[in-house]
């Protein structure tokens, strides 16, 4: 403490012309601030059907789209806090990509887009990749007679359910299709 004559005289108070707020209580030590502001809307029917997490993203095609996707997908599983198997996710989208790119009718100028999309229902992945051809003929015999390590093999081989559909442009007029694989949350035992 200190003495009296040490003590320092008052000097008059500053004038304040804009009023001061309450400085905010102390934080207890367990409390971190949060610096980022999120808007919660009021769920409604509308709002339910909306995806829990859903993610867009277009790639150069070129061979090294499908490794460029495999980087790409994993931080964003990571950010959806999806559940599943990263490393199947990632193979999936980086073979889709792939065949888009050697099968899709891509000129090498064009961008593959690729999406990932969880839903409220259901905790399994849907993967999907857009290329320019409109149909994609015996979808069912060249899945199962797709050899071992080709896209199409690793997604017969995870039990992944895949199909597809045609894409339009504004005058209805068929310009490609879109190629979903559907990665279940769980895997069956025989492909652990």
């Amino acid at each position: 403490m200190n003495s009296p004559a040490q003590r320092r005289t008052a000097s008059p108070a500053p004038q304040v012309t804009a009023p001061l707020s309450p400085a905010p209580p102390p934080l207890p030590e367990e409390v971190h601030p949060v610096y980022k502001t999120v808007t919660l809307l009021p769920m409604n029917d509308e709002s339910a059907r909306l995806p829990r997490y859903q993610w867009t993203t277009h790639l150069l095609a070129t061979e090294a789209a499908g490794r460029n996707a495999r980087l790409r997908v994993r931080p964003r599983l990571t950010e959806a806090r999806w559940g599943g198997d990263h490393d199947v996710a990632m193979r999936l989208a980086h073979h889709l990509v792939d065949n888009a790119v050697k099968h899709g009718g891509l000129q090498l100028s064009d961008d593959v887009p690729l999406r990932l999309t969880l839903s409220h229902d259901h905790e399994d992945l849907v993967i999907e990749v857009d290329d320019a051809v409109p149909d994609f003929p015996d979808l069912e015999a060249k899945l199962a007679a797709a050899p071992a390590g080709s896209g199409l093999g690793w997604v017969k081989h995870y039990h992944a359910l895949l199909s597809w559909k045609e894409r339009h442009d504004d005058a209805g007029r068929a310009v490609g299709k879109t190629v979903l694989v559907l990665v279940p949350l769980h895997w069956p035992e025989e492909t652990a």
